[in-house]
C-alpha cells in the first residue's frame, strides 16, 4: 500500500466524518442558540438548561438522519475493506 493510498483513505475518512456529523452539529448549534436567546430574554442563568434540549434535538436528528449517515459510513467501510483485500490477497 503506497503512501498516496493511505493519505487518500485518511482524507476520505475525515470528509465522511465531517459530512455525517455536520447535520447533528448544526442542530445542536441552533438549539443552543435558541436556548441562549431564551435565557437572555428571561434572565434565567441556569447553565444546565441548554443540555436537555440539545440532547433531545440531537436524538431526533439521529432518528431523522440516521439511515443517511449509516449508508455513508457503510459505503466508506466497504471501500476500505475492498481495498484491503486487494492489497493483502
Amino acid at each position: 500500500m503506497s503512501e498516496e493510498m493511505v493519505v487518500s483513505i485518511a482524507e476520505k475518512g475525515i470528509y465522511i466524518t465531517l459530512i455525517t456529523v455536520g447535520p447533528l452539529l448544526i442542530i445542536a448549534l441552533l438549539v443552543g442558540l435558541i436556548v441562549s436567546i431564551f435565557q437572555a430574554t428571561t434572565q434565567i442563568q441556569e447553565q444546565t438548561l441548554a443540555f436537555v434540549p440539545k440532547i433531545v434535538a440531537v436524538l431526533v436528528g439521529i432518528v431523522f438522519f440516521g439511515p443517511w449517515m449509516l449508508s455513508h459510513i457503510l459505503s466508506y467501510a466497504s471501500d476500505i475493506f475492498s481495498n484491503l483485500t486487494r492489497f493483502i490477497g
